[in-house]
């Protein structure tokens, strides 16, 4: 080889060397898009994008959001709205994409971001359905382990409505097509009356018939025992004065149902049916004595005239707060102030 191919051989290995090292050294900046698409699809914290039509998603929020399709219709899109912008080598860019690809890959992008958005939004409804029913099942616990059963929990709903995110028919009147009730025995009407006060679990009123005859004889009177405990038997608006519904529950200052209880006895014209609410008992009779309070006492109670006629009798006993509904209770599977019993006449 002659000294002059020898220096020519050189000289082009120099330059290749030195083309090499320029490629190297602006490759980075040529490349931005596809740097900022890696740290995109990968998340990291340190890339930004550099140029193109577009700029790059900010992916420091340091997770995925549960979207893989989400990340990779983004990087994709993102190619095409970079190479409207000239930062995609052209040897690389498809025939025919230019300025209205990029427009595409813009609006593409800018749908594939909803998408995400709105799978977001769906992902946290269901995650926040999930975690209201669980919450019913756990306030529930106490109760099921008392009674022995699961209840259903409650229905989901928007929550945050005042209304512990039930589906509420309405707690007043507003909505009512009904008059107003007056405080007489007049139905159907709509109760404004507010419920009041409920007493503390262990101070519920309660009821029992301790003492009740098996047979008795038609007209002929006979004597029942009530047993009331936790009422306080000093209030009794009348329901034929208009005092019916038209006055809250209050407890005395001891935390105990103030009211009254009633007595009432009819004749049963089936056994093996729901009777008729309707038609007045034989024997009706409320009782406010000032007694009662704390503890259990006996009240015993005399059906003048008895029943008219042979059949099955059934007396019934139910407490009543100063305008005659039975008292509230704490808990939803307490048993209320009530108690009956069935009587032979003959």
């Amino acid at each position: 080889m002659s000294p002059t191919s020898t220096a020519r051989h050189s000289n082009l290995r120099k330059i290749s060397i030195c083309a090499a090292a320029l490629v190297v050294t602006l490759l980075p900046t040529a490349c931005g898009a596809a740097y900022a698409d890696i740290g995109h699809a990968g998340h990291t914290s340190e890339v930004v994008e550099v140029g193109g039509a577009d700029a790059a998603e900010p992916s420091g929020d340091g997770e995925n959001d549960g979207n893989a399709d989400d990340a990779n219709a983004d990087d994709a899109n993102a190619d095409q709205g970079d190479a409207a912008g000239g930062e995609t080598d052209p040897a690389e860019e498809a025939p025919g994409v230019g300025d209205d690809a990029g427009a595409d890959g813009g609006a593409q992008n800018d749908q594939g971001n909803n998408d995400g958005n709105n799978n977001d939004g769906n992902n946290q409804g269901e995650n926040a359905n999930n975690q209201g029913d669980e919450a019913g099942v756990a306030k529930n616990e106490p109760g099921n382990r008392r009674k022995g059963k699961q209840e259903p929990p409650p229905a989901n709903g928007g929550g945050g409505n005042g209304n512990n995110g039930l589906d509420v028919l309405g707690t007043d009147c507003k909505n009512s097509q009904l008059e107003p009730h007056n405080g007489f025995e007049e139905a159907p009407r709509c109760v404004e009356t507010s419920f009041g006060e409920v007493a503390a679990e262990e101070k519920s009123p309660s009821l029992l018939i301790t003492e009740a005859p098996q047979t008795v004889r038609a007209g002929e009177d006979f004597t029942i025992s009530v047993s009331s405990r936790n009422l306080v038997r000093d209030r009794f608006l009348g329901a034929a004065a208009g005092g019916y519904y038209l006055e809250s529950s209050f407890l005395n200052a001891d935390g105990f149902q103030r009211g009254h209880f009633h007595t009432a006895c009819r004749m049963l014209e089936s056994t093996n049916e729901a009777p008729d609410a309707a038609p007045d008992p034989e024997f009706f009779l409320a009782t406010q004595d000032n007694g009662g309070g704390a503890g259990a006492d006996t009240v015993k109670i005399t059906v003048d005239g008895g029943m008219p006629s042979a059949g099955t009798a059934q007396c019934a006993v139910w407490s009543g707060d100063g305008s005659h509904r039975i008292p509230m209770m704490q808990r939803a599977n307490q048993t209320p102030a009530f108690d009956a019993v069935r009587i032979t006449v003959q």
